[in-house]
């Protein structure tokens, strides 16, 4: 399973018919500016007293961010802790805003 996926790619996994958990780990106001309606919000530096309590170690779990990056070292953190299924969401909400749902503020 690959540690990032495409926009594109997170579209179709959201309307399948068991869609996976959309970890936003951006900040409370950026979350607050642009979202994508249904993820769930756990701040990046939240996670690690977090993510055992409140995250599935067997679902699949895509990490969002503003451009990547976060997600990415959110996501990587996850897979040394044991949950094997998440992925980061490649551009992060910036991409999904330019290719996706415009109509989502980009900031």
């Amino acid at each position: 399973m690959d540690l990032e996926i495409t926009v594109d790619q997170l579209k179709q996994q959201l309307t399948s018919e068991n869609p996976p958990l959309l970890l936003d780990v951006r900040e409370p106001w950026e979350y607050q500016t642009a979202s994508i309606p249904g993820s769930t919000l756990i701040p990046m530096n939240e996670i690690p007293a977090r993510a055992h309590q409140e995250l599935d170690e067997e679902a699949p779990i895509l990490v969002l961010c503003h451009h990547g990056a976060r997600s990415l070292s959110v996501a990587a953190w996850l897979r040394q802790q044991g949950f094997d299924k998440a992925q980061s969401v490649s551009g992060g909400i910036d991409a999904w805003s330019r290719t996706i749902d415009p109509t989502i503020p980009r900031y």
